[in-house]
């Protein structure tokens, strides 16, 4: 269970709890009622009683609004970030195409999108780590950056609507 969802499991068992209470106080208040008027001495308890219910009334309302609109919301947020993978993909796939990398090279640059240090490339690859290094080094060179994080510049980029400064361009 994941902590959205169990968070969600105590907010719904919250609102039925606060429900069954209401129901509770309701009766409560019926009864008490039906009994006043038999006597005909209107009382502050029963006021009170009625103004309670009304209120965990109006609270439960508020909460399962809330919770509808947090629902809601993260399935929002999850189709974007659905959206967002999705976009971030087709842009690597999109360089390594026009890169040219072998591969062998796209491998390599995958897992350095993902954040793989040289030693875990190496690892994962099982490769040596002049091997990994090499490939990386052909890598930079084709897709003409000079390190990795002005490669990842290069994904990142596109999605942020940004153009891509050059290391030589003039800033104002």
């Amino acid at each position: 269970m994941t902590p959205k969802s169990s968070q969600t499991l105590v907010l719904v068992l919250l609102i039925l709890v606060q429900l069954a209470c209401a129901i509770f106080f309701a009766w409560d208040v019926v009864s008490d009622y039906l009994e006043v008027t038999s006597r005909h001495l209107p009382s502050i308890h029963l006021l009170m009683e009625g103004i309670s219910v009304f209120a965990l009334a109006i609270a439960i309302a508020i909460e399962i609004s809330t919770l509808r609109r947090m629902m809601r919301r993260e399935t929002y947020l999850q189709e974007v970030s659905s959206q967002a993978a999705k976009a971030m993909h087709e842009i690597v796939e999109e360089r390594f195409s026009e890169w040219k990398l072998t591969p062998s090279e796209k491998d390599v640059a995958m897992l350095v999108v993902k954040g793989f240090s040289i030693t875990e490339i190496a690892g994962i690859r099982g490769n040596a780590e002049g091997t990994v290094k090499a490939h990386l080094n052909a890598i930079y060179r084709k897709s003409e950056t000079n390190s990795r994080a002005e490669m990842l510049g290069l994904f990142i980029d596109p999605l942020m609507g940004a153009p891509l400064i050059k290391g030589d361009a003039k800033q104002s």
